[in-house]
């Protein structure tokens, strides 16, 4: 990459403190360079995993981009004296990558969730971004065995972005594992974007967003990811005992 990006380590894990015009201005250009960039829209769920589990460690910091997509994330940055320049959430950086996608004709391709939802979402995305060439989209229902097939036709279509919305323990572990085969500049997980821009969920209005709870919004839309917010409290307990300790470098064995 030609730029090095300013960083602030949060449990070893090091976040992008670069806004999202810059972020989108980064990515365009290592895009047009075609250079392998797997972006991680990280929230503290994923921090916290990578603070229980070595392999999950090591496995996002061999991403080339780490994005403070969580409110949690932005606000222990801040809680530890070294801020992040805002949030940037996955939803719309992806939205803003296609915007400069419109102008550079841009090949995407959609990877994850169910089949009735990716259709809708590339359907949408089409519409509303008609020179981006959506190339292929596939549900994300696929076991290891088929990974081969996977890789292959994202090969042939050959896309500028891949986008993938897989579950929270296969998303980024997929995408690293992969990326290098996968021959796309740029690879980015996505969580829920595409029920959100299928239809199939709403987006929390801007009020949750500025008071940063989109994450409770959306346990009201689902109910079942109450043992994974869980999660966000036990992470502020932690920042807030570890004040001195966040930012110092991690070992692993």
């Amino acid at each position: 990459m030609s730029r090095q990006v300013p960083t602030v380590p949060i449990y070893g894990i090091p976040f992008s403190k670069m806004s999202m015009e810059e972020t989108v201005d980064y990515l365009t250009q290592a895009i047009e360079n075609k250079e392998t960039t797997h972006v991680i829209t990280a929230n503290p769920i994923m921090v916290m995993a990578a603070v229980e589990s070595p392999d999950y460690y090591r496995m996002m910091t061999t991403a080339e981009l780490i994005v403070p997509d969580g409110a949690g994330v932005v606000w222990a940055a801040s809680h530890v004296g070294t801020p992040v320049a805002e949030r940037v959430t996955g939803f719309d950086l992806l939205h803003n990558l296609l915007q400069v996608g419109e102008r550079r004709r841009w090949k995407v391709y959609l990877l994850g969730t169910s089949q009735e939802t990716i259709e809708a979402a590339a359907e949408k995305l089409q519409l509303q971004y008609p020179q981006v060439r959506i190339v292929g989209w596939r549900n994300g229902f696929f076991g290891p065995s088929e990974d081969a097939e996977v890789i292959q036709e994202i090969r042939n279509a050959a896309p500028d972005l891949l986008f993938v919305a897989r579950g929270a323990e296969t998303q980024e572990p997929w995408i690293s594992k992969y990326k290098k085969e996968l021959q796309v500049p740029l690879i980015m997980g996505v969580g829920g974007s595409f029920d959100i821009i299928s239809g199939k969920l709403k987006r929390a209005p801007v009020l949750f967003q500025r008071l940063r709870l989109e994450w409770f919004y959306r346990l009201l839309q689902e109910p079942k990811r109450y043992k994974r917010m869980l999660v966000l409290p036990k992470f502020v307990v932690k920042v807030i005992r570890d004040k001195d300790k966040v930012t110092k470098p991690r070992t692993t064995s």
